[in-house]
């Protein structure tokens, strides 16, 4: 297993955890096209977070809710840690923030102004101290 990514995840990485997710998913996704496994579905699942976060801050609370549960099903085949991410933490915070959403009505996230709202707390992706 080939734990040693490349720099544009990291960039990716940095853009997910400053709220550019739209950004995230277009690097990520040119590593995903070219990835073999496991960092194929890992970069997929990741990328799904990110795509589903910029769902939620367009007022798309449906397709928000699927794409967090479908990124964090395929994270979930992953140890706690991979390429050097706290796999556990992240998977923690998007399935928190993915049952928020399983309870809220679209109408409360029409202004939803992402990352400010405390009701709907962001996930971060973070690096293991392993």
């Amino acid at each position: 297993m080939n734990e040693q990514l490349p720099d544009a995840f990291w960039q990716g990485v940095e853009q997910f955890n400053t709220g550019q997710f739209y950004a995230c998913h277009d690097t990520l996704e040119a590593l995903w096209i070219e990835a073999l496994e496991p960092e194929k579905t890992f970069y997929q699942g990741i990328l799904q977070v990110a795509v589903a976060l910029y769902h939620l801050s367009n007022g798309n609370l449906r397709g928000a809710t699927i794409l967090i549960g479908e990124g964090t099903n395929r994270l979930r085949r992953y140890p706690s840690v991979f390429g050097g991410i706290d796999i556990d933490q992240f998977l923690d915070q998007s399935v928190a923030l993915l049952k928020v959403l399983q309870h809220t009505e679209p109408s409360m996230i029409v202004d939803l102004k992402l990352g400010e709202d405390q009701r709907f707390p962001l996930p971060k992706i973070v690096m293991s101290v392993e």
